[in-house]
């Protein structure tokens, strides 16, 4: 393992690394109750899209750990699945169009990927912005956290259907007020707040595995008080009965994508995932110190060459859009720093498959994992110190990045947002010979997902 991973090179053990890949998992398992859940909306069963989800999870981590060797896990995304599932329903074409512009935006990305453009098109990225993608994602995961704790929760909720407010139509439209203060009042909520104040103790004190063991601290307790609720079994074999995933698996429809009037679907898709991997891997790189000194991530194209085939696979096996995911910062945070991490993270959503009816209730359990999430964003937060703040065509684009991202609850939003405004002020400025090409490419190319795709 030393020798193909490189562990005493990136300053890691095999414990760091294990602990790492558990953590992982533990953040992101919910992906595998989400997902369905969402997908099923498109008309993708959830059984079998259960275990689409898990085994495109399986393969995403495997390839990142042994081709690209890096402490990121993959899986199907978040934004592109409810884009999938309902950014689609107003064009009227069922699931199986839909996997096929899943696995053509994937062949996409591998082309660009092998010829060298994505590769230089993400190293092309002003550094101001790519340390605001990490400032903007720690926010982004602890509005998650926030959010998914009750800590913070929507303005509207605890309130009677008939005093939410409407408009023309009998529509609901927007409150005053999008959200507010949870019930602190709720001993779960309480649970979450004492899991946070654990976690960040651990931190402070250097304990090994603090995040690890805040969640599991937490989530024993809250069983102790009697939350959550008892599965209705423990095993089940994957591929058979209600897990059959010959139900979805290679029933793309790649005909039906291929035609002028699907384009601004594939040019959404492709954009959102593009710069989501773009923005995660930069994020994560920071966070992980991997960054090199022009803040490029080193052989970019091994990760996002992942990126793509995974894409690819969890079309063909009935899933949506794949990429790395920002909740790899956990395990990074617990000292992970090669594909070991990842590698043990796929064999825990491997085991999962077989447990499959334990999923749902232990995913409930939003109180242990959420303050993960919170302390990952403080820790991921600080690269906004690397910044220049005293250069406003830098620090300006950079906060239409962080907030656009944050305030929209969609990581491309707020990148492509940036990308945007990013050349625009240094042209305003005088200083256009500060931008490069890809640069400008970028920004075209972002600017076309607003004016010709279906931003949401």
């Amino acid at each position: 393992m030393e020798a193909f991973f490189k562990l005493r090179e990136r300053g890691s053990t095999v414990r760091a690394e294990v602990t790492g890949g558990v953590t992982t998992f533990i953040t992101m398992a919910y992906i595998m109750v989400v997902n369905p859940a969402i997908l099923s909306f498109a008309g993708i069963p959830a059984g079998p899209g259960t275990v689409a989800t898990i085994v495109t999870a399986v393969f995403g981590c495997v390839l990142m750990g042994l081709i690209a060797n890096r402490p990121i896990a993959v899986a199907p995304y978040m934004g592109e699945n409810a884009f999938i599932a309902f950014g689609l329903t107003a064009l009227g074409i069922g699931w199986e169009q839909r996997l096929g512009a899943v696995f053509v935006s994937g062949a996409l990305f591998l082309v660009i990927t092998l010829v060298g453009i994505r590769g230089r098109l993400a190293n092309s990225v002003p550094v101001g912005l790519k340390h605001s993608f990490a400032a903007g994602i720690g926010l982004f995961l602890a509005f998650i956290g926030l959010h998914e704790t009750g800590i913070v929760t929507s303005f509207v909720t605890g309130m009677p259907a008939q005093a939410l407010p409407t408009g023309a139509g009998g529509l609901f439209t927007a409150p005053a007020v999008p959200v507010k203060i949870g019930n602190l009042r709720d001993p779960q909520v309480l649970l979450a707040v004492a899991g946070f104040v654990l976690m960040t103790v651990l931190m402070i004190r250097k304990i090994r595995g603090a995040l690890l063991i805040g969640i599991l601290a937490t989530a024993l307790t809250g069983g102790v008080l009697g939350f959550g609720h008892a599965p209705k079994s423990i095993t089940a074999l994957p591929f058979t009965g209600a897990y059959d995933l010959s139900a979805i698996a290679f029933k793309l429809n790649l005909a039906g994508v291929l035609q002028l009037s699907f384009l601004p679907v594939l040019l959404t898709l492709f954009l959102m995932s593009f710069l989501d991997t773009l923005g995660t891997l930069t994020g994560l790189g920071s966070a992980a110190n991997l960054l090199d000194e022009k803040g490029n991530f080193p052989q970019v194209e091994r990760p996002m060459l992942v990126d793509a085939l995974t894409c690819m696979f969890g079309g063909v096996v009935g899933t949506s859009t794949s990429g790395a995911y920002i909740e790899s910062a956990t395990g990074i945070s617990e000292g992970a720093r090669t594909g070991l991490a990842a590698l043990v993270t796929a064999a825990l959503f491997a085991v999962s498959l077989f447990f499959i009816p334990l999923i749902e209730p232990l995913q409930q359990l939003r109180f242990a994992y959420g303050p993960a999430l919170i302390a990952v964003g403080v820790l991921m937060f600080g690269s906004v110190r690397r910044i220049d703040f005293d250069d406003l065509t830098e620090w300006i684009p950079a906060f239409v990045t962080i907030v656009m991202m944050l305030f929209t609850y969609n990581i491309a939003n707020g990148l492509t947002a940036g990308l945007v405004v990013h050349p625009v002020l240094k042209i305003a400025a005088g200083r256009a010979r500060e931008l490069n090409a890809g640069t400008v490419i970028l920004a075209l190319m972002c600017a076309a997902y607003y004016v010709f795709g279906l931003p949401h």
